[in-house]
């Protein structure tokens, strides 16, 4: 192979945390994986914690986030929210990954978090708002990113209407006294909503929270 590079053993990380869990991602397995010895990639990451800040970095990397422009501050913190979500979910095991370290040491992450800090300054926050309302983005992005409803893209259509009908029927046996809304609910509650609107609600009820507050002032 050619040169070995930070990039390339950060992406075969990744492969092997999304088919495998990050507890699988050694050094050893990727020296392995990769044709090299452990030494070629000590070179690159001394060690599992430098390992998971450059696979976040090589991850959020994927997104590269637009120059300010003259569009109102709602429209880009919403592209910025949506264009963060399709990045973390090109890859199953990224809130694994982002929530092991710490978003401060990965540079490319730096960059989407100060534009979203300067957004929410123009919108009018207060530096600690700011600071507080950029990780409440972050968190939403990755619980959005890692919805059940597109982890259920890689199983057939027979296997999910078995997923489904079992936990339809395990909510539909509680009792309705007790957990009214729950039984009265069950089909939606484990159907679910279409990947697509699930997103677009997902980030309406989380920006448009912003917004109000914003207003609000």
């Amino acid at each position: 192979m050619g040169k070995l590079t930070a990039q390339a053993i950060a992406e075969r990380a990744l492969e092997i945390g999304d088919g495998e869990g990050l507890d699988a991602v050694t050094i050893r397995r990727l020296a392995t994986d990769l044709g090299v010895t452990p030494m070629a990639l000590y070179w690159h990451f001394k060690n599992k914690d430098q390992l998971l800040v450059g696979m976040a970095d090589h991850l959020i990397g994927g997104f590269v986030p637009e120059p300010a422009d003259e569009r109102p501050w709602q429209e880009q913190l919403r592209d910025l929210t949506q264009g963060l979500i399709r990045t973390l979910r090109t890859h199953p095991c990224a809130k694994n990954v982002i929530e092991q370290i710490d978003p401060i040491s990965v540079p490319n992450f730096l960059v989407v978090w100060d534009k979203a800090l300067g957004l929410t300054r123009t919108a009018g926050f207060d530096v600690e708002e700011s600071c507080l309302i950029t990780k409440y983005l972050l968190q939403s992005a990755l619980a959005i990113a890692d919805a059940p409803v597109h982890h259920l893209a890689g199983h057939t259509g027979e296997e999910i209407a078995e997923i489904v009908r079992v936990k339809r029927v395990g909510l539909q046996s509680l009792s309705a006294e007790k957990y009214p809304y729950l039984v009265e609910m069950a089909s939606p509650l484990v159907a679910g909503a279409d990947p697509a609107f699930y997103d677009s609600f997902g980030v309406d009820l989380v920006l448009r929270g912003i917004e109000a507050l914003a207003a609000s002032r």
